[in-house]
């Protein structure tokens, strides 16, 4: 075999391949049926590609193959046999009049290629992408034994199949979530399962991002490693804690995370809100980027030029905190508290006191993750909040359904566009840039 060429370099690509025409004539000599040499040659084209994918030039390489095979004749009855795994380019051969040479194309996914399954988290959420989707949700069985353990039994084929399971790790049981989780994606592996993608609403342990003090575990990452050791291929979360979530996987395992924030901009706006008083604001000095985003998109989409606000907390321990600062004027404004997730509202209320007594008309907040936990729901009943939004990654719980100022969007349409983009093939960043 020659040196490999550098696809720049004329000469040496002609005299590549004249070697390849020889050598392709050589090998096809014997062979007679269209289905043999689209056969044999997509085999040696493959060789001839990966000596020149270091120099990103191998569809010259299969089109040495082709022109050695029939000189200057159309292979129009090989596309024919190799149909609809193949397709004819135009490649001009040197010293050749112009060719049609058949290159090898993976198949486009279809719908039936698809299943979608679910845990038992949040079961009404995935029924309404299943819905959104056109597909039906998959049959599986899972049930508790005596002694706590879980059992799984999948009721249908998933061989060769894409699957997509959407299960949130979100409370309540947080660790029995994760569980089912990481037995359904390893149920799928075993029944051999083409690709599987796991579907995380609410990504549970994300705020255990970083070692804040010693002998404490990275929890985030170590939820990661459990999942890509299960042999989860994709991960969609929407909204992380922490964007840098993200990068606990490996290169092999990507994860795209979504921005809730999209459900929730046209319910703003249809708020009446005014450029000159509307003002968004961060809870604390983490989210001031995130608030900052949601605000930009509202101007973009919707003409609200708000402003910004920050509020600076100084906690005593978790989910206490002792004092709070103010870093912008929201005298006489509506101002929209943005933040990831609502535990036990104790930040929030506080926050909405404390902007109400530096002259706030009205207090929203908004958060993708409403988990209320503990006193929270009495705490926004009672508060000075005038609207909670929150959309449907974690199921509320009855106290929170009654709550007359918790107001939940659902957030299947935003998932279910998500899963059929990835499943054929097409950009996901398409979605925010609309």
């Amino acid at each position: 075999t020659p040196p490999t060429p550098h696809p720049h370099n004329k000469a040496e690509m002609s005299r590549f391949m004249r070697f390849a025409a020889s050598s392709a004539r050589r090998t096809f000599r014997r062979v007679s049926s269209a289905s043999q040499i689209g056969t044999r040659m997509l085999a040696a084209g493959r060789g001839f590609s990966r000596n020149l994918t270091q120099y990103k030039a191998p569809l010259t390489a299969a089109a040495a193959m082709g022109a050695g095979i029939v000189g200057c004749v159309g292979l129009t009855a090989v596309a024919e046999a190799l149909e609809p795994k193949a397709e004819l380019v135009s490649f001009n051969a040197p010293g050749k009049d112009s060719v049609n040479i058949v290159l090898h194309t993976e198949e486009q996914p279809t719908l039936d290629d698809m299943k979608i399954f679910s845990g038992t988290a949040n079961l009404p959420l995935a029924s309404e992408i299943a819905e959104e989707l056109g597909v039906p949700l998959g049959e599986l069985s899972i049930k508790a034994y005596a002694d706590g353990e879980i059992g799984i039994q999948v009721h249908e084929n998933v061989r060769g199949k894409d699957i997509y399971i959407i299960q949130p790790t979100c409370p309540p049981g947080v660790n029995d979530n994760l569980m089912e989780l990481i037995l359904l994606v390893s149920t799928m592996r075993r029944a051999s399962a083409r690709k599987i993608t796991a579907v995380i609403p609410y990504f549970g342990y994300a705020r255990q991002d970083r070692k804040m003090q010693s002998r404490v575990p990275i929890s985030a990452a170590d939820v990661c490693r459990l999942l890509e050791a299960m042999g989860v291929d994709r991960v969609v979360a929407v909204d992380l804690h922490c964007g840098q979530i993200q990068g606990f996987f490996g290169p092999r395992t990507p994860c795209d995370n979504l921005e809730g924030s999209v459900v929730a901009l046209p319910y703003f706006a249809n708020l009446d809100l005014k450029s000159e008083s509307t003002i968004v604001a961060s809870p604390d000095a983490g989210g001031v980027h995130r608030a900052k985003h949601f605000r930009d998109r509202l101007k973009k989409r919707y003409g609200i030029d708000a402003g910004l606000a920050m509020i600076i907390k100084q906690r005593l321990r978790a989910n206490a905190v002792e004092r709070m600062d103010l870093v912008g004027n929201v005298e006489g404004c509506d101002v929209i508290l943005v933040d990831d997730m609502i535990d036990t509202a104790g930040t929030l209320t506080k926050a909405a006191s404390e902007l109400t007594a530096r002259g706030a008309k009205r207090v929203f907040a908004y958060a993708t993750h409403g988990l209320f936990n503990g006193p929270a729901v009495s705490r926004i009943q009672k508060s000075e909040l005038e609207q909670v939004v929150i959309c449907n990654t974690v199921p509320l719980s009855p106290a929170a359904v009654q709550c007359s100022k918790i107001k939940q969007l659902s957030i299947a349409e935003l998932l279910a566009e998500a899963i059929a983009r990835i499943h054929y093939r097409k950009s996901v960043s398409v979605l925010f840039k609309k």
